[in-house]
């Protein structure tokens, strides 16, 4: 039997995947085997030695302590890609608001609501709130993961001019990517370019306030600005001075913090990216079942801190180590499974980084004392195994 705990409200058709005969699900089990997590931060949190993985029903995994996990063997599972279209949607309808003063001639016409005259009035203030169209603009793309390339694709089929920077993009991105997007050779040839620029990278130590002052000073004079990925990758300040100065004309983002929700070249979404009904079950479906083939049979996809893995599991007794990336350990571990006559049928070695994960499938049983033994080799995180599946 498993334990598994949740923290924050996840949906109920991702959970509903966890057979209650192998799994006890809730958010008061503690010494879990999993977690299943939304926004909650768990960077105070402490760990139960049985933990071996926390699933992020989502992509952003800042709220997690990913070295401490690593150090201690916790595989951390991301959701990446199941809330594209919902974020996708609310980044085209920012394009939108962006482009067309709708926002500003709402809030106009909710304070005139009670002036009897108020469609005469309509007609002679309306041009007030004029706007632009987007169709033949150019929308500069920084980041092409799953929710860029959807947006890309989105914005050419709105008949936008699209470019792209991504220096990492994967196989897979570039494989959905739409045959129009150009492809910009820096981040400043496509500032220099874009009417719009949205971001869509992830936050870390090299993209934290990537949109700064000096990066503004790039853009076309007027340009519009997008950021439904992380408030981090702005810098509020320098936006805040190019909002004044006209460099700007408004800022569309769905991180409002105090230092610029209440400018008025600001619409500030409270973080409502993902929220949705069906991003949230996709996130809670992706992230169960990523729990499950690992918990099950050792799989690992989709892990931000651990190698993607996968071996067909053939119905047989398996090994799974978690190591240091550093030289001979499939070695020493090898040696000690035929020390005790241990035959090896199948064995997956994957590294990332400094880490590294073993799959061995054995002809047989495998004693707790060996794997016992395999968990003190110099350099090995966790040894654990799985019975033999029917």
């Amino acid at each position: 039997m498993f334990s598994i705990r949740t923290m924050n409200k996840i949906s109920a058709k991702g959970l509903d995947l966890f057979s209650p005969d192998t799994y006890s699900v809730g958010d008061e089990e503690e010494n879990c085997d999993a977690i299943v997590v939304r926004s909650a931060k768990l960077h105070d949190l402490e760990f139960p030695d049985t933990l071996k993985a926390i699933a992020r029903a989502g992509a952003g995994v800042n709220n997690i302590p990913i070295d401490r996990c690593s150090s201690e063997g916790v595989v951390v599972f991301n959701t990446p890609g199941a809330n594209a279209n919902s974020v996708k949607e609310l980044v085209i309808a920012g394009l939108m608001l962006s482009a067309r003063q709708v926002h500003q001639g709402l809030s106009w016409t909710r304070e005139n609501a009670k002036n009897p005259d108020l469609a005469a009035l309509v007609e002679k203030e309306k041009n007030r709130f004029a706007g632009t169209e987007i169709m033949g603009k150019t929308l500069g793309v920084v980041g092409l993961g799953a929710i860029g390339v959807m947006v890309s694709n989105a914005a050419v089929a709105l008949g936008m001019r699209v470019i792209g920077f991504d220096p990492y993009i994967s196989v897979e991105s570039a494989w959905g990517l739409s045959q129009f997007i150009e492809r910009a050779e820096s981040l400043d040839g496509l500032l220099g370019q874009a009417d719009y620029v949205t971001i869509h990278v992830p936050l870390s130590d090299s993209t934290k306030g990537m949109i700064n002052a000096e990066a503004i000073g790039q853009m076309k004079s007027g340009a519009r600005l997008l950021n439904f990925a992380r408030g981090g990758l702005v810098d509020n300040s320098a936006v805040k001075d190019a909002l004044d100065s006209g460099a700007l004309s408004c800022y569309i983002t769905d991180f409002p913090d105090a230092e610029v929700a209440d400018h008025p070249l600001v619409l500030g979404v409270p973080h409502l990216g993902a929220s949705t009904e069906e991003a949230e079950e996709n996130c809670a479906i992706m992230a169960v079942k990523q729990l499950k083939d690992f918990l099950e049979h050792g799989t690992i996809h989709n892990s931000v801190n651990f190698p993607d893995c996968h071996l067909r599991n053939a119905g047989r007794r398996r090994i799974l180590i978690a190591n240091r990336n550093i030289p001979n350990m499939v070695g020493q571990i090898t040696t000690i499974l035929a020390q005790h006559s241990i035959n090896i049928l199948d064995l997956l070695n994957r590294h990332r980084g400094d880490l590294a994960y073993n799959i061995i499938d054995i002809d047989g049983d495998i004693s707790d004392d060996v794997v016992a033994q395999l968990g003190r080799v110099d350099g090995v995180i966790f040894a654990r195994t799985i019975p033999p599946q029917a």
